[in-house]
C-alpha cells in the first residue's frame, strides 16, 4: 500500500497505526493529488484491513479464554520466550507429555535434535531432522531468539545462563 501511494508522492511511514492515519486523512479527503479511482482502491483496501483486524481481535480473546483455562498453557507460559501462542499451541498439539521419557524425546518429536545413524557402537549424528510440527518448531526458535536476544541487558540468572 506504501508503494503504491509512494507512486503518487504520499510517503508514510512504516507500521499499521501509520497507515490507518493514512487512510482516515485519505477517507476525509485531506490528501491532495491522489486520483479517485486510487482513493476508491484505497478504500477498498481500508476496509479489508479494518475486517482482518477485527477477525484477528476476535480470535486473540478466544486464545485468551483458552489460555486462562488451561492449567497446561498457563505453566508453559512461565517459561522464558515462550507467550501465549507458543503456549496453547504447545497445549493443544501436545495433549499428553509423558509420553516422552526425556526432554530430547520430545525435541525429537518436534524435530530440533540431530538425525541419529549410530551403529556398531559407532555414535553418527546427522543433519537437525526437522521432521515434527513446523509451526511449533518456528515458535520455539523465535521464542529462544528473543531470550537470547535480551540476554544481554537481563541480569537475572537465566540471562547469565545464556550469556556464558
Amino acid at each position: 500500500m506504501r508503494a503504491h501511494l509512494a507512486e503518487f508522492g504520499i510517503i508514510t511511514a512504516q507500521g499499521p497505526h501509520k497507515i490507518l492515519t493514512l487512510i482516515r486523512a485519505i477517507q476525509a479527503g485531506e490528501v491532495p493529488g491522489l486520483p479517485q479511482i486510487a482513493a476508491a482502491a484505497l478504500e477498498s483496501l481500508a476496509t479489508q484491513l479494518e475486517t482482518l483486524a477485527v477477525e484477528i481481535r476476535k480470535l486473540e480473546r478466544q486464545l485468551m479464554v483458552w489460555h486462562r483455562a488451561d492449567e497446561t498453557s498457563q505453566r508453559l507460559e512461565t517459561i522464558p520466550g515462550v507467550g501465549i501462542i507458543t503456549a496453547t499451541a504447545l497445549s493443544a498439539s501436545v495433549p499428553d507429555p509423558s509420553v516422552f521419557k526425556t526432554a530430547r524425546q520430545f525435541a525429537a518429536f518436534l524435530g530440533l535434535v540431530p538425525r541419529q545413524t549410530s551403529s556398531g557402537g559407532k555414535d553418527r549424528l546427522g543433519r537437525i531432522s526437522k521432521m515434527g510440527d513446523g509451526y511449533l518448531r518456528r515458535l520455539l526458535v523465535v521464542g529462544a531468539t528473543s531470550v537470547v536476544r535480551r540476554a544481554g541487558s537481563n541480569t537475572s540468572a537465566t540471562g547469565a545462563w545464556v550469556r556464558s
